[in-house]
């Protein structure tokens, strides 16, 4: 198999086909692009300085097309994290992983408050209404087990106010009131 040089053409080629598949930050691109372009460059005996310097040029392309927003990405992905039970900080931690910028970030964690009056309190209903917790579990096990659900709960990211809410509701009815309120 012989290994092709890494030019900007390929790379943009590459990246359109990467798009794709897949909903991606400008960061997370770049790096995709640069490992596949790094390694056939390294195969080639070529410069990755210069390999990098043309995937930046690729990326700012495909930016400056409007083919990859950050700002939406982010909001996309947060509104997932959250929906499937993400506390706060884990989705924080989740975005920045993918190479978002602060401001990014704290768009999306701002469009969640649009979305919900607590999105904090939302995300953990979700948690919870998936393992089984709080008002989730058998009313014989609850009390037995209230200290149990705090505790997932705080390892899951969730501070102690959203944690014991959700622990001390009676039914999941009453909770939904309190997240959309």
């Amino acid at each position: 198999m012989t290994v092709a040089p890494p030019s900007p053409e390929r790379l943009h080629a590459r990246a359109l086909r990467y798009l794709e598949r897949y909903a991606t930050t400008a960061a997370h691109l770049r790096r995709v692009l640069f490992r596949r372009a790094a390694r056939d460059a390294e195969a080639l005996g070529l410069d990755t300085a210069r390999v990098r310097a043309d995937v930046d040029t690729v990326v700012a392309r495909i930016v400056a097309a409007g083919l990859v927003d950050d700002r939406q990405f982010a909001l996309g992905r947060a509104r997932r994290l959250a929906e499937s039970g993400r506390s706060p900080a884990r989705i924080r931690a989740a975005l920045a992983a993918k190479g978002l910028a602060e401001p990014a970030i704290e768009a999306a964690l701002r469009g969640l408050t649009e979305e919900h009056a607590d999105p904090e309190l939302a995300a953990a209903i979700a948690y919870a209404r998936r393992r089984r917790l709080g008002p989730w579990r058998p009313p014989k096990s609850r009390a037995v087990n209230r200290a149990k659900d705090l505790a997932a709960l705080g390892r899951a990211g969730f501070g102690y106010r959203a944690a014991r809410l959700v622990v001390e509701a009676d039914d999941p009815e009453s909770l939904k009131s309190a997240a959309h309120a």
